[in-house]
């Protein structure tokens, strides 16, 4: 069965929020470590920037397309015979990742959020993908 996992930047900032936070005074004997729940670990991608990763939970080499040299509204493929299984979206616009390497919506796409986005496995393999205006 396929879940789906999105995580936006206020989801983000919780789990980190919850991963730092400080159990009350008690003996050592008695103080529980806290962190962060397992599998919850993000993918370095820098502010403006679409990450793809060959691999589920942002794992292999990632494609970085920065917000600045990228054309919006237009379909970008992968590297041919590439896929990417694994995302986040930095770019401040919204992205929809295809799974046919020219965009064609007959196949499946998904639209993410542009404000903080981690996608640790997508539903498809990602073939291609566009920016949006807004």
């Amino acid at each position: 069965m396929y879940t789906k996992t999105v995580l936006t930047g206020a989801a983000v900032t919780a789990l980190l929020l919850s991963a730092l936070a400080v159990a009350p005074a008690a003996p050592a004997a008695l103080a529980v470590p806290v962190a962060a729940p397992p599998g919850t670990a993000l993918g370095a991608c820098g502010p403006g920037r679409l990450c793809l990763w060959p691999k589920p939970d942002f794992k292999g080499r990632p494609w970085t397309h920065e917000l600045a040299t990228t054309d919006i509204d237009s379909c970008i493929a992968l590297p041919p015979g590439t896929s990417a299984q694994s995302l986040a979206n930095r770019t401040g616009r919204p992205v929809t990742t295809y799974q046919s390497a020219e965009c064609a919506e007959a196949g499946e796409f998904e639209t993410y959020p542009g404000r903080g986005t981690w996608v640790p496995q997508t539903a498809y393999e990602v073939r291609a993908f566009k920016l949006w205006e807004r």
